[in-house]
């Protein structure tokens, strides 16, 4: 079972390390850091992972995003998709500057998971 992280997280949260690929060519990145935030309404990519996978932005697709703090960010999307727990998930994926991206409540509805907050560690559940 997975473990929480509590390297970039304090308190410690849990973290999924996916797989992205770019469509196009198939190329693809490993163990990208994922946080798993069921408060986020959609998946958001780290930036600097698209820029490896050479995924450019699509043409005048931005989008506002509001922070809990209430702040207001704008971000770009892209098509990409990210294997998580063997799944293949296909589509438009907003990118965020910073070393971990967040999956969201597009990707976490369709999942099973159970969190264990005390023994720090996370998984995937039988669907059924």
């Amino acid at each position: 079972m997975p473990t929480y992280d509590a390297t970039l997280f304090d308190p410690p949260a849990p973290l999924a390390q996916v797989i992205l690929r770019n469509p196009q060519n198939a190329d693809q990145l490993a163990s990208v850091p994922m946080l798993l935030d069921s408060g986020a309404d959609v998946t958001l990519i780290p930036a600097e992972s698209a820029n490896q996978l050479a995924i450019t932005a699509e043409s005048g697709a931005q989008y506002e995003l509001m922070g809990f703090d209430g702040s207001l960010t704008v971000a770009t999307a892209v098509q990409l998709e990210m294997v998580f727990f063997s799944k293949i998930f296909r589509g438009r994926f907003l990118l965020i500057d910073q070393a971990w991206g967040i999956i969201g409540r597009d990707i976490l509805n369709l999942l099973s998971l159970s969190l264990d907050g005390p023994k720090q560690i996370w998984a995937e559940l039988p669907s059924g």
